[in-house]
């Protein structure tokens, strides 16, 4: 079945990328253009006088000072994989196949970062991708991130599982660009309630995830018996959506007259409580004692987890997205040319090559061995987002070379507020996109059309 074509969005509706950035400007056009001098000029300049970066530019160090900054428990929940973590591995593996062949003597004094995507022109080919449960990282969570990215112009892909509400995000970086992941809820309600708040908030695109219609085996998870939703965290979303919270006070009312489960009191079950009351807002109102005196907490829980998700989606089921929203509906985690083929079929406005950073199958395929199949199925019909694996400007190189149109940062952003907060997180992007400016220069080209498989060369 295919998804019918949107009505004409009407001239002005797609946002522009750029934004206040909380205490930073936002960059213009010419000062992304010229953003890796301007990058080592900072660093540089400042440790004339003994500063050094706020957070590491080495992605592995950075990785450890998050590990350093993060309880176990966050951790091992934002860096870990599923199984063996054998596919976090091979992500990386795959960029090591790929290698640059650079061409001097060319002009390369005057380049270009910007990109066309969603029908608009953005300064760089990031993306944020989505990622949940930042809270654990920093106090400010997704407000903190979507000002670093709205200072840079990076669109940013709201978690379903944030730890702010969509809302709140928009008023936090009121003039940053961006789109809004959908799990697929097994609530049709809740699907269309959350998509009109997205719409209503100003978001771009919806991006539906579709590889975690089951939870993968974390291992680092289960040996700490630790999943955050369980909580009270990253349910933000959820707790402020009107359909939600009538779901949770139906559960309520039916279960008033059965006998409350025993729950064994201890410093982390409280610690847990607090958590959830703090996060009830629209579901409690009363002040943390009420809070932690009514069922509602834990029922907001309970109805999270029997909603969540949905192991009966399918093809057919995605026509419904276009009944919710006029948006622009982007399908993550596509990694086998025939679903391109059938995204295209279905009439979506984009796929996200993605294997959700190897956190939900041990031994997948790596997605940048997925995206040249995936790219030549599309042709060009539609945009081709990438991610899982990229740590630095070099590897967006190589993945733009290989047809992306534009590429996502994951985990290294999280690190950057874990250990820096919005600060750090503005200086990860920079960091990525200076590397990925002088890599482009480097390689002798000008603008990123001019990257292709020319570009390269199989190691």
């Amino acid at each position: 079945m295919s998804i019918p074509t949107p009505p004409p969005r009407p001239a002005g509706a797609v946002r522009g990328a750029s934004g206040r950035g909380g205490p930073f400007a936002p960059l213009d056009p010419a000062a992304v253009r010229g953003i890796s001098r301007l990058a080592q000029s900072e660093v540089y300049r400042a440790g004339i006088s003994g500063a050094r970066p706020r957070v590491p530019v080495d992605p592995v160090a950075l990785e450890a000072a998050a590990q350093k900054a993060l309880s176990p428990e966050a951790f091992a929940y934002i860096s870990g994989g599923a199984g063996a973590e054998r596919t976090v591995a091979a992500n990386r593996a795959a960029f090591e196949r790929w290698q640059v062949w650079p061409r001097p003597l060319r002009d390369v004094s005057a380049r270009d970062l910007s990109i066309d995507f969603l029908g608009a022109r953005r300064p760089t080919p990031l993306l944020l991708a989505p990622l949940g449960v930042m809270e654990m990282a920093h106090p400010e969570a997704d407000l903190a991130v979507a000002r670093a990215a709205a200072s840079l112009g990076i669109p940013y892909t709201l978690s379903n599982q944030a730890s702010f509400s969509m809302e709140a995000v928009r008023d936090a970086a009121p003039t940053g660009s961006r789109l809004f992941q959908l799990y697929w809820s097994a609530s049709d309600d809740l699907n269309a309630s959350l998509l009109r708040r997205a719409e209503a908030s100003g978001c771009e695109a919806i991006v539906v995830t579709l590889d975690t219609h089951l939870l993968g085996w974390r291992r680092r998870d289960l040996d700490l018996a630790y999943l955050p939703f369980t909580r009270g965290l990253g349910i933000a979303q959820y707790t402020n959506d009107p359909v939600f919270v009538e779901l949770v006070r139906e559960r309520v009312a039916r279960s008033a007259d059965a006998p409350a489960a025993r729950v064994r009191v201890t410093r982390k079950t409280i610690a847990a409580g607090l958590s959830i009351a703090r996060k009830g807002g629209v579901l409690t109102g009363e002040g943390l004692r009420a809070s932690l005196r009514s069922p509602l907490p834990r029922a907001a829980i309970e109805t999270f987890l029997d909603v969540f998700s949905t192991p009966a989606l399918t093809w057919d089921d995605l026509a419904k997205a276009r009944e919710w929203t006029n948006l622009p509906i982007i399908l993550k985690g596509i990694v086998h040319p025939d679903d391109a083929s059938r995204a295209i079929d279905a009439g979506v406005d984009g796929v996200w090559v993605s294997n959700h950073g190897g956190r939900q199958i041990d031994q997948s395929v790596p997605t940048l061995d997925a995206l040249p199949g995936v790219v030549e199925r599309v042709g060009g019909r539609v945009p081709v987002v990438f991610d899982s694996g990229v740590r630095g400007g070099a590897d967006a190189v190589i993945a733009l070379a290989l047809g992306a149109t534009a590429v996502a940062i994951g985990r290294p952003y999280s690190y950057g507020l874990a250990v820096a907060g919005e600060a750090g997180v503005r200086e990860v992007l920079r960091n990525v996109l200076a590397e990925l400016d002088i890599t482009l220069g480097l390689a002798g080209c000008t603008s990123i059309p001019d990257l292709d498989r020319e570009t390269l060369r199989s190691a």
